[in-house]
């Protein structure tokens, strides 16, 4: 076990007012991990931010109750993957993206704007029932590539 300090001493309070003897303060990590002292420090102090709570909207479990925080978190988990998956296949149909992008990865709040919440209604003819997307949907071609089976997604879509 490895034990990993971290000293503050503050001569100036968070007013900006001097302070006649210094405020010291001792943050103490104790891990196993085989790192620089500084990378975990900069785990601990990120330990508690993860994109799955902030963008799935879970900073607080709903329950009490340990069986149901754990069925939220593992549909939310689900769905964070699902985003997650739609919007970096998204991002390899580069002919039919409606601009250049140069990242990487697309942030599941984009994935949710461009992707999900889509201008469609649903058109009964026939006995059919049929889902109509916006034409003009910038997206629109990553959503024809779905139907046309040109876009890798449709492939991971049919498996999920």
């Amino acid at each position: 076990m490895e034990i990993v300090f971290q000293v503050t001493e503050r001569s100036i309070d968070k007013r900006g007012n001097l302070l006649h003897i210094p405020e010291i303060e001792v943050e103490t990590y104790w891990n196993n991990l085989y790192e620089e002292p500084e990378a975990v420090i900069e785990l601990y102090h990120t330990h508690g931010t993860s994109e799955l709570k902030t963008n799935m909207n879970i900073e607080r479990l709903p329950s009490g109750k340990m069986s149901v925080n754990e069925l939220v978190l593992s549909v939310a988990m689900l769905a964070f993957n699902t985003l997650r998956l739609i919007g970096q296949t998204a991002l390899t149909c580069t002919e039919e993206l409606p601009y250049e992008h140069s990242f990487v990865r697309k942030r599941l709040r984009k994935v949710i704007d461009d992707l999900i919440r889509v201008g469609c209604k649903f058109v009964s003819h026939a006995l059919r029932w049929s889902l109509k997307l916006w034409v003009k949907d910038p997206w629109s071609g990553i959503h024809q590539g779905l139907r046309s089976h040109s876009c890798p997604l449709t492939v991971i879509m049919e498996k999920l």
